[in-house]
């Protein structure tokens, strides 16, 4: 198997990584990548990192920073060669030239294999289905004048096949009226289910094969974004519901041979049936509560999977709540963020400032999260966050 094959050089990577020599690459440097920086630095590695934007919230921290476009071949192939392996904070990456890479002997993680298929939500759906993996009911379209064909799977979501993230890409359609403001370009088709909870679970994978599972969490949206807005951890579910989360995530961790972290995003019907929703191969929004509250936080695991260390312990300190900061409502222009000071006099609230410089509306500025032993407190109190805590101009 390819894990086998790879396990002399993984080895000899880690061997390297106590001596201060591993070159590891990030592709983009957003505030996923500005968060690995951490366990990097606690690891000994002195990081490279990739971005078309000059002033991207990894590039104050980062010593080894390179311009470029993650879509390009030309930037990633560049940019990697020089390195020992590379990862990614975003699947959105030319996958050409990291295919290339891996001929070239570089270490990839997640593998171009994985990414293929995750770019992709159709593939993404097509592998659930063909894997026995439990998912709402779809169809595959190619153009918008599909859609008449289809009206028996309404209400549903088209969501583009690829490029759609925090709710961009995706449309939700009625009733027939609604289907001449379809997607014509190829998309899927997803029939709505009614849901009870949104959770995620994620499992970690080494080069080895070893997993460990966060604690599943509950994920609350913005209705206007469509983005995630509060997340409870850990959730409140039957045991039932949650051995079936858990034992889902690890299926598809395993039959993807996924190395790194894998985000699964799942839906709970009020029959309590667990769906599984989309995949995220990288540490994922639905994780950043555990630097906090967690034995190992997301991002420290993701760098033992790909570097095939022991996976640290994923249990919970404390119950957690985490509140996405978001642009407000018509901001546009250089950044603000009032009312920090406020919630940084309470106990147990931790904020992160992802160091962008430009808010726009609803743009994911940062987030903060409240850890208290009581959950329903930790809710209460992150409530109140939400009130206080302004980020716009």
């Amino acid at each position: 198997m390819e894990e086998t094959a790879g396990i002399g050089h993984t080895t000899s990577v880690t061997s390297r990584l106590f001596r201060g020599e591993v070159r590891l690459g990030i592709i983009q440097g957003g505030q996923l990548g500005r968060m690995l920086l951490q366990p990097c630095m606690n690891f000994g590695i002195t990081p490279y990192v990739m971005d078309k934007d000059p002033s991207a919230p990894c590039r104050e921290f980062c010593e080894h920073f390179f311009r470029g476009d993650a879509r390009s071949r030309e930037d990633v192939y560049e940019f990697g060669k020089r390195l020992d392996m590379l990862t990614l904070e975003y699947e959105d990456v030319n996958l050409e030239a990291l295919v290339q890479l891996e001929k070239d002997g570089v270490r990839v993680h997640p593998s171009p294999a994985v990414i293929k298929t995750i770019q992709d939500k159709g593939l993404q759906k097509t592998f659930f289905h063909e894997n026995g993996i439990p998912t709402s009911e779809f169809v595959l379209l190619n153009t918008a004048d599909e859609l008449s064909r289809h009206k028996s799977f309404l209400p549903a979501y088209q969501k583009l096949r690829k490029s759609g993230y925090d709710g961009k890409g995706v449309k939700k359609l009625v009733s027939d009226a609604d289907l001449k403001n379809g997607f014509d370009e190829p998309s899927l088709l997803e029939r709505s289910v009614p849901i009870e909870k949104e959770i995620a679970v994620i499992v970690a994978r080494n080069v080895s094969g070893r997993m460990e599972t966060f604690p599943v969490v509950e994920m609350v949206f913005h209705p206007g974004a469509n983005m995630l807005d509060y997340l409870f951890a850990p959730a409140e579910l039957d045991d039932a519901v949650r051995d079936r989360a858990v034992r889902t995530a690890r299926t598809i961790a395993r039959q993807m041979e996924v190395v790194g972290i894998l985000a699964v995003e799942m839906f709970v019907t009020p029959r309590a049936e667990v769906l599984v929703n989309e995949l995220a191969p990288r540490p994922h929004n639905s994780g950043h509560h555990t630097i906090e509250a967690n034995m190992t936080s997301q991002f420290e695991q993701h760098l033992r999977a790909i570097l095939d260390l022991p996976l640290g312990s994923p249990d919970m300190r404390s119950p957690a709540v985490m509140v996405n900061l978001i642009g407000a409502d018509g901001a546009a222009g250089p950044v603000r963020y009032d009312g920090l000071e406020e919630v940084l006099a309470r106990p147990g609230v931790y904020i992160h400032r992802y160091g962008k410089k430009i808010c726009r509306p609803f743009r994911k500025m940062g987030h903060v999260t409240v850890i208290n032993d009581d959950i329903g407190e930790a809710k209460r109190i992150a409530a109140e966050v939400k009130q206080t805590v302004r980020v716009g101009v």
